[in-house]
């Protein structure tokens, strides 16, 4: 994603077969929905609800929080509210300069929320049964975008509805099928011969006869077309190292480490990117798309490891503290009745 930011605000021309991958590099997003969901899926078994809730909230929200108001410290006028709680896509301009990208985050959280009444639903049927109505659920998402009130939105100066979270379900279906079928053989594929795959399928969707490139806002059909390109693209990279097939690379000790720091990453790398410009005294669009990126990596990263440090780390060794104070009353009455 930091890639596909810094092509846009360099001029990459998506045009080019480079630009039309960087470009589409967007659908890490959907890697993204594709990965939680597959996490979140697979632990659902047993949870309790209230302690998801708190987890999922603890995780995501400080150091959201952070850097929300990081950013609003120098654009104070931005729409603060929307911004602060998360709720950026449902408001006309909600999304502000520097935090564009978190419109994702509000998907997600979304996807959170809803995450227990679907177990709830699916749960009473079987994993076939499962799988099936998932990619049922699948399907109508895809008519979403081709509702009338959907469609005429932003003609009508309301919010962007095609980016409201029931277009997204293919992409969250992704990591949810992909637990469904964990413990299943998989074909031993090199991981390369995957990544390789998914370049083409970024390409592929770059081509302007695909869809509208840039920020033209798309029709229904290119919607979803770019829709499940983006499925296809989570699927070729998500499912594989789900079912066990390796990747030394992902498995070093550095992308560990950036594993750890990754949503501070992702939280971090726009607002970085909007200043490197001044910092570089080079306009935008005015290309240096190597510069610029190298720039916004290296200053991103310490960003990102400070984020973590500070705020991620001990908001979650917080959590595990109050989660086993919580615990050890239960335990405690269970030795009281077991003793009685």
């Amino acid at each position: 994603m930091l890639a596909t930011h810094v092509a846009f605000q360099t001029a990459v021309d998506p045009a080019t077969a480079v630009g039309a991958v960087l470009a589409r590099f967007d659908f890490f997003v959907a890697v993204f929905f594709a990965l939680s969901a597959f996490v979140l899926w697979r632990r659902r078994a047993g949870q309790a609800w209230a302690q998801y809730y708190f987890k999922r909230f603890s995780r995501i929200m400080p150091a959201y929080w952070v850097c929300v108001l990081a950013v609003l410290l120098f654009i104070p006028s931005g729409p603060w509210l929307a911004n602060l709680s998360l709720t950026q896509i449902f408001w006309p301009s909600g999304l502000m300069t520097g935090l564009t990208h978190l419109w994702s985050l509000c998907v997600e959280m979304v996807f959170y929320l809803v995450l227990p009444l679907f177990a709830l639903l699916l749960d009473r049927f079987g994993k076939k049964q499962r799988i099936l109505l998932i990619l049922g659920f699948s399907l109508l998402s895809l008519g979403w975008a081709w509702l009338p009130i959907v469609e005429s939105a932003t003609d009508r100066g309301l919010a962007n509805m095609q980016i409201w979270p029931p277009s997204y379900m293919c992409w969250f279906a992704v990591g949810l099928i992909a637990a469904e079928l964990e413990g299943m053989r998989f074909p031993k594929i090199p991981y390369g011969i995957w990544v390789v795959l998914s370049l083409i399928i970024a390409w592929v969707a770059g081509q302007e006869w695909y869809g509208p490139l840039g920020l033209v806002h798309p029709s229904p059909a290119e919607f979803n077309l770019r829709i499940l390109a983006g499925t296809a693209f989570a699927a070729v990279l998500v499912v594989p190292l789900a079912l066990g097939t390796p990747s030394a690379v992902l498995s070093s000790a550095p992308m560990q480490k950036l594993g750890l720091w990754s949503y501070s990453i992702f939280l971090w790398h726009l607002p970085v990117l909007t200043i490197v410009f001044p910092l570089l005294g080079i306009p935008l669009f005015d290309g240096h798309f190597l510069l610029v990126f190298v720039a916004t990596v290296l200053l991103t990263i310490p960003v990102a490891a400070a984020s973590y440090v500070l705020v991620e780390q001990p908001v979650q060794q917080w959590v595990q503290k109050v989660l086993k104070r919580q615990s050890q009353p239960r335990a405690s009455k269970q030795e009281n009745l077991l003793d009685n």
